[in-house]
C-alpha cells in the first residue's frame, strides 16, 4: 500500500498541475466550436488608437474569457504577454462594438423580409456588437410574455451577435398590469408604442393614457418606454392625393403629407405624462424615449424644455436624417420614403448642431427591411409605396409589417404605417455617420458616445458599451480613412441588397474586424461559422 501511494502521489501530482495549468490558461479553446474566427480564449488587440472612457491611447487590450481584463496605455503590454496571441491593428481604430436600440428583424413570422441570421451578420459587418429588436413586423408581434417567449425561441443558435428584446405597449396591455409586469419578467428590455397606426393589425396605436400607465409599470423595473411620436393631425390631406390634385411621384407631395406639426403634436402630448418621471414622481424610475426625430424645430425645443425640467428623457435620430435632405431626393425614388419623413437641407444642419451640442442624445439605425416589390420601383408612387429603411448594413428597408389585408393596405396608402425610411443596411451606420459627420467635426468620442455608451444606458447593459476592464470584450476594428464605392460589387448580408438609398455613394470607414464577447465573429468578409450570439434578457 505505501508503495502503491508513493509512485502514484507524484503522477497524481503532475495530472493536477496540468488540469490547472489548461484551467487557467485556457489560451486555444474557444466557448463552443465554430463561435469565433480564431481558436484563442485568451490574447491581446494592440493599435495606436484606441478609444477608451479616458480617451484615446496607443496600446493594447487583454481580452479572455470574453472579458476584458486589462487596457494598457503604451508599450508595457510587451511586458506582460506570455504565450498569448496578439492582433496588431497599427493604425486602424479599435473602439467598443455599436449597439443599434432599434432594428426590426422581422424573427419569426415574416423571415423572408429580413430574419436573424441575415440581420445579424449584417450588423456584425458593419461593427454592430449588440442588436435590441422591435416588438413589431416579425408575428406575432411581442405583447405578451408567450410572444415574447416565440421571439427567444427563434432567435436560439441564429444570431451572430447578442440580441435584446423590447416589448410593444399597446391597448390590449397597457391596463393589464400582470400582462405588462409577465413580458418585462420575461425579460423585456423596455416596452416601445405608437402614437400613430403601425400598419400592423396586431399593434395598435396607445395615447397618453395608455403611455402613463405603461409609465407606471416600467417604474418598477426601472426600464424605458420608446416611443414613436407622430400624431395624424390631417384626415383629409390624402384624399387629395387620390384624386390626383399633388403628384404622388413627387417626394415634396409625400413631405406634405407629414408635416412637423405631427412630431410636435406628440411630443407635446407625451410631455403631460413624462413629468410623472421626474425625482419623487409617481412613475420616477421610468424613462422615456422618443425614436427616430426628423423635426429639428418646435420637436427639439419641447424635448430640451422637458430634460431642464427634470423629466426622464432622452432622443435618438437616424444616420438618413443627418445624411440626406429631401431637396436631393429625386421625383419617384421611393427608397427615400420613411416617416417621420427626411426634411429640408436646414433641418438637416438644426439636427446635426442639435446631435453635437448634446441636445440629441445617441444615434440608431432603424433597420427595417421588407421585400422589395413593396416599394412600387416601376410605379415610382410615395404615396402607396411602402415606407422603411433598412440600415444594419445597407439595403431595402420597409418597416410597416402588414399582413396584405384590405384594413392593413389601406392604412399604407393612408400613409399611417409608412414610419421608416430608405433602405440603409446596418452594416453602413458606422461609415455614413463617420462620412457624414467628418464636415462637422465629428470625433471618434462622440462616434462612441451616440453609438455605444449612451445606447448601453438606454437598453440596462452596464457590461457593454466602453473599453474598460471587466466589461465585455465586444469590439469593432475599423479604418476610418478607408474610402470604398457602393456598388454591385460591394458584399452585403442582407436578403434584399439593392435598395438601399446609400447604394452609388462613395463612403469612407471600412470595418476590419468584429469581435462579440471575446469571440472573432467577423474579419474581412468573413463571419463565424457558428451562430453564437447570446439573447439578452432582463432580470
Amino acid at each position: 500500500m505505501d508503495f502503491l501511494q508513493s509512485s502514484l502521489l507524484p503522477l497524481l501530482i503532475l495530472l493536477l498541475s496540468f488540469l490547472l495549468f489548461f484551467y487557467f490558461n485556457k489560451i486555444y479553446e474557444p466557448t463552443h466550436v465554430g463561435c469565433s474566427l480564431v481558436p484563442y480564449n485568451h490574447y491581446w488587440i494592440t493599435s495606436k488608437r484606441i478609444v477608451t472612457p479616458h480617451g484615446i491611447i496607443s496600446g493594447a487590450v487583454e481580452v479572455k474569457g470574453g472579458y476584458i481584463i486589462s487596457v494598457v496605455n503604451g508599450e508595457h503590454w510587451r511586458e506582460r504577454v506570455k504565450k498569448e496571441q496578439v492582433f496588431d491593428h497599427g493604425e486602424a481604430v479599435v473602439m467598443p462594438g455599436l449597439i443599434d436600440v432599434h432594428a426590426h428583424l422581422d424573427d419569426p413570422g415574416r423571415t423572408e423580409w429580413e430574419g436573424f441570421p441575415s440581420g445579424t451578420k449584417s450588423a456584425a459587418a458593419g461593427g454592430i456588437t449588440t442588436l435590441v429588436d422591435m416588438p413589431l413586423n416579425s408575428f406575432p408581434s411581442t405583447v405578451s410574455e408567450e410572444t415574447l417567449k416565440l421571439k427567444i425561441e427563434a432567435a436560439k443558435e441564429k444570431i451572430y451577435i447578442d440580441v435584446g428584446f423590447w416589448g410593444g405597449l399597446v391597448p390590449e396591455n397597457a391596463f393589464n398590469a400582470s400582462m405588462l409586469e409577465g413580458l418585462l419578467s420575461a425579460g423585456a428590455l423596455g416596452l416601445k408604442s405608437f402614437m400613430c397606426p403601425s400598419g400592423i393589425n396586431d399593434f395598435p396605436m396607445t395615447n397618453a393614457s395608455h403611455i402613463k400607465e405603461g409609465l407606471s409599470i416600467l417604474a418598477k423595473y426601472k426600464r424605458p418606454l420608446l416611443v414613436h411620436s407622430e400624431i395624424q393631425l390631417d384626415h383629409e390631406r390624402y384624399s387629395e392625393f387620390k384624386d390626383g390634385v399633388d403628384d404622388a411621384r413627387s417626394y415634396s407631395t409625400y413631405l406634405k403629407s407629414r408635416p412637423p406639426s405631427w412630431e410636435e403634436a406628440a411630443i407635446r402630448e407625451l410631455l403631460t405624462v413624462t413629468k410623472d418621471t421626474r425625482t419623487g414622481g409617481p412613475a420616477e424610475g421610468a424613462h422615456l424615449h422618443i425614436v427616430h426625430l426628423s423635426d429639428a424645430s418646435s420637436s427639439l425645443d419641447l424635448i430640451k424644455g422637458a430634460k431642464s425640467s427634470g423629466d426622464s428623457i432622452t432622443v435618438e435620430t437616424c444616420p438618413h436624417y443627418l445624411a440626406f435632405s429631401a431637396e436631393e431626393i429625386p421625383d419617384g425614388d421611393t427608397r427615400f420614403k420613411c416617416a417621420p419623413p427626411i426634411r429640408d437641407v436646414v433641418n438637416r444642419e438644426k439636427l446635426w448642431k442639435a446631435l453635437l451640442e448634446g441636445q440629441i442624445d445617441m444615434l440608431s439605425s432603424d433597420h427595417s427591411p421588407s421585400v422589395p416589390e413593396l416599394k412600387l420601383f416601376d410605379e415610382g408612387d410615395f404615396i402607396r409605396a411602402w415606407g422603411g429603411i433598412s440600415s444594419l448594413q445597407s439595403h431595402p428597408s420597409f418597416e410597416c409589417g402588414c399582413d396584405f389585408s384590405p384594413n392593413c393596405f389601406n392604412h399604407a396608402i393612408q400613409g399611417c404605417c409608412q414610419r421608416k425610411w430608405p433602405s440603409f443596411r446596418i452594416k453602413f451606420v458606422l461609415p455614413a455617420t463617420w462620412s457624414y459627420g467628418r464636415k462637422y467635426g465629428v470625433t471618434l468620442e462622440q462616434l462612441v458616445s451616440w453609438w455605444s455608451e449612451r445606447p448601453a444606458k438606454l437598453s440596462g447593459q452596464e457590461l457593454k458599451g466602453a473599453i474598460a476592464v471587466g466589461k465585455h470584450a465586444d469590439i469593432v476594428v475599423w479604418e476610418p480613412e478607408m474610402e470604398f464605392d457602393l456598388d454591385e460589387n460591394y458584399p452585403v448580408y442582407h436578403k434584399h441588397r439593392n435598395i438601399s438609398a446609400y447604394m452609388g455613394r462613395r463612403l469612407s470607414g471600412k470595418v476590419l474586424a468584429t469581435f462579440v464577447r471575446g469571440n472573432l465573429v467577423f474579419k474581412e468578409g468573413q463571419h463565424a461559422p457558428a451562430a453564437c450570439g447570446v439573447p439578452i434578457l432582463a432580470r
